[in-house]
């Protein structure tokens, strides 16, 4: 059973440092609707900056840890911290993660390692460190950045290692859901085709958005702002009928 959804909650946000990228988008769009932030990410002086902008704008609390993912002390480090700063967690939102474009034949053992590790290990770590206690207090949102290459195997980006990444997060956005659907926490995953974020390198030529573009029913890339308004829903207090599913979120890529 579902407990009340609480006024003062925090959101867990991991990879919201990139200044084009969904997680910082995400957090910009939480703190104007007033829910305090704990925010991961590798790059310190990033998240020294988001943190300043967001407090000074919206007067909400923000804390940042910088935090390897892939690493179970790190992660519960960044816990210990925003449990003592924050008000309730009440969403985890896994967006930090890397691609690998290197094709499967000339992928070694340590990058495909690699890949898998941070981010697929590194959703489960961060995962299961803010769980419980969402179990315990009878609700909270667990939403994790998949890809369309988890469905057709690879993309412009990426190849069979980040496929498999993705792959992962999409299975156990399932098994979990169904593990926790009665206790009152959804778990939910996205998969997103060509997104206009860091990963494009910033401003594309115009030969290259024509050739992303081409390759979409809608005839453009998708905006990180899109992305963020499909998981603020998703981590709202309307969502607790959705779990265990993946949105595709790709402008028509998988038609047909």
């Amino acid at each position: 059973m579902e407990s009340p959804y609480p006024q003062q909650k925090s959101a867990i946000i991991t990879g919201a440092g990139s200044p084009r990228g969904i997680g910082r988008d995400l957090a910009e769009r939480l703190a104007a609707k007033g829910w305090s932030l704990g925010l991961i990410d590798r790059d310190d002086e990033l998240m020294s900056q988001l943190v300043a902008d967001l407090v000074g704008r919206y007067g909400v609390k923000a804390v940042a840890k910088k935090t390897d993912i892939s690493s179970e002390e790190d992660v519960a480090k960044a816990s210990a911290l925003f449990e003592t700063e924050l008000p309730p967690v009440v969403a985890v939102v896994n967006i930090a993660g890397i691609s690998d474009p290197t094709p499967f034949t000339q992928t070694s053992l340590e990058r495909w390692e690699r890949v898998l590790k941070i981010n697929a290990t590194g959703t489960f770590l961060v995962t299961k460190q803010f769980l419980p206690g969402m179990i315990e207090r009878g609700v909270g949102r667990i939403v994790s950045l998949s890809s369309t290459a988890a469905q057709s195997g690879g993309g412009t980006f990426s190849a069979a290692a980040y496929a498999a990444s993705k792959a992962a997060i999409e299975g156990m956005t399932r098994g979990l859901g169904l593990e926790v659907a009665k206790t009152g926490v959804t778990v939910n995953a996205i998969a997103p085709a060509i997104i206009d974020t860091d990963i494009m390198g910033g401003t594309i030529t115009e030969d290259r958005m024509d050739y992303f573009t081409s390759r979409l029913p809608v005839g453009r890339l998708g905006r990180v702002s899109e992305v963020s308004a499909l998981i603020e829903f998703l981590i709202g207090p309307e969502a607790g009928y959705i779990t265990g599913t993946t949105y595709n979120i790709n402008g028509g890529a998988r038609i047909g």
